[in-house]
């Protein structure tokens, strides 16, 4: 059995009252530290929110549509270097452009007063599509020469046009920002536990997961908004999920470790989406 005093300083109180005292004393104000911090990153996150004009959601984000705009604008040039930059078929960009500003001038869509963009990536390899907030939208080469029909690029777009409407990157900074204040609120509050921290972390991680699960399947939903609007046939969408799930090699990831829905998920979501709005909802 340990003696106490190798932990306390070794005062001639075998159990060292006061050291142990200025140790509680430590934790307490730690702790309070940690509660406050928590108690004030919690209070801005619910508190600061806005209303989406498009969608009449209240939403927690702390960047408005004209800093989401040139946030977007910024970033574009890097996202494309990523992907080898912008495609050099000057036609097959106009074909991009002309379903992208279809879906973006007869529908809803027209109303936000993002200056909307359509990017035609020139990387031949990776299969992938995404918006930066404000209006910046990106498809890969590798994505485009696998969709069948115009309908299938409708729906890729209108996917990504249904992010920038729901305002998901802005929605995802606030929550990471959220997440991170906590976690180093538990790190103050511990005083530095890098266990309690990871623990931490974790669910951080996982409920970032959810999060952007649920973003996925409300761009998947709105989109097929616009394809009906647009007058294009929203089931080409479920022809969109083949495709995806082609390209990934047929490897699948259980749901709740992913950032994306399972496929079977999402094509169901979409066949109810494409019931609700075809009937008028």
């Amino acid at each position: 059995m340990s003696d106490y005093r190798t932990y306390y300083g070794g005062t001639g109180d075998p159990y060292n009252r006061q050291g142990r005292g200025m140790g509680t004393g430590r934790f307490k104000l730690f702790l309070i530290l940690g509660l406050g911090m928590a108690a004030f990153q919690a209070f801005n996150y619910f508190t600061n929110t806005q209303t989406n004009a498009i969608t009449g959601e209240e939403q927690r984000v702390q960047w408005n549509t004209e800093e989401e705009i040139q946030l977007g604008l910024q970033a574009a040039p890097q996202m494309a270097q990523q992907y080898g930059g912008l495609h050099p078929d000057q036609r097959a960009q106009q074909y991009v452009d002309k379903v992208g500003q279809k879906l973006v001038n007869s529908t809803i869509a027209a109303k936000t007063g993002y200056p909307y963009d359509f990017h035609l990536l020139a990387d031949n390899e990776v299969v992938n599509a995404f918006a930066l907030p404000g209006g910046q939208c990106f498809i890969t080469a590798a994505l485009l020469s696998r969709l069948e029909n115009e309908d299938q690029l409708a729906g890729v777009m209108g996917h990504e046009i249904g992010h920038v409407i729901h305002r998901h990157g802005a929605e995802r900074s606030a929550n990471q920002g959220f997440i991170q204040g906590l976690i180093q609120s538990v790190l103050i509050g511990t005083g530095g536990d890098h266990s309690l921290t990871q623990v931490a972390n974790m669910v951080g991680q996982y409920t970032s997961m959810k999060y952007g699960r649920d973003q996925e399947l409300e761009s998947d939903d709105f989109g097929v908004r616009l394809m009906v609007e647009a007058g294009y046939k929203p089931e080409a969408l479920i022809g969109v999920m083949d495709i995806l799930e082609s390209a990934s090699g047929g490897q699948k990831v259980p749901e709740f470790q992913s950032t994306h829905p399972s496929p079977e998920n999402r094509r169901k979501k979409i066949e109810d989406a494409i019931k609700k709005y075809k009937n008028g909802q």
